[in-house]
């Protein structure tokens, strides 16, 4: 299973695997999210927010890898756990950890590790396997999301307020990854 994986975009331009070159991507990685949860645009009627923070996400995943952009997203949840102001709107600390948009952060995780394996297998080398790899990614970000948000504001609610707010938003994301990764690739060939 392991010889099917191929190098990721920056593995290729970084190609280097030594420990030291490992924890500068993933620390990267990290910095890319937390600097991307910085653009925020309150919601009035919901607890969250609009941020670069899922494009991030799926965009450190992709050029990591799925244990990279995992390890990634760990370290960026560790930072705000400890405190950094890493999080939407420049939190920090446990309490964001156990409040309404929770359930988001805990999925960047796994659906970094998703859309970083299928980055490994090739998806972000044509537009419609990359929308495919980046929409993936959006669904498990929601699907951890939207059940523990539902806690805080009920069922009845989450959807108005926890998605579909988003969906136009996520949707010119994913279609900027969709673009631009295959782009780098062909790029990156083209360069030699």
């Amino acid at each position: 299973m392991q010889s099917s994986l191929q190098p990721t975009l920056i593995q290729n331009l970084w190609p280097q695997k030594s420990r030291h070159v490992q924890i500068a991507q993933v620390v990267m990685g990290s910095l890319l999210v937390a600097l991307a949860a910085q653009v925020t645009i309150p919601l009035p009627f919901s607890p969250v927010p609009i941020t670069g923070q899922t494009f991030a996400v799926l965009l450190a995943a992709a050029l990591l890898g799925g244990r990279g952009g995992a390890a990634a997203l760990l370290l960026y949840l560790a930072e705000g756990a400890v405190g950094l102001p890493v999080f939407a709107g420049g939190l920090g600390g446990p309490a964001v950890l156990l409040g309404p948009t929770a359930g988001y952060l805990y999925g960047f995780v796994v659906a970094a590790f998703v859309v970083g394996r299928l980055c490994e297998r090739g998806w972000d080398r044509r537009p419609r396997s990359a929308a495919a790899a980046m929409l993936l990614g959006n669904a498990i970000i929601y699907g951890f999301g939207l059940p523990w948000l539902a806690t805080f504001v009920g069922v009845e609610n989450v959807l108005t307020l926890g998605l579909l707010p988003f969906i136009p938003g996520d949707l010119f994301k994913l279609a900027l990854a969709a673009l631009s990764l295959p782009l780098s690739w062909k790029l990156l060939a083209k360069n030699g």
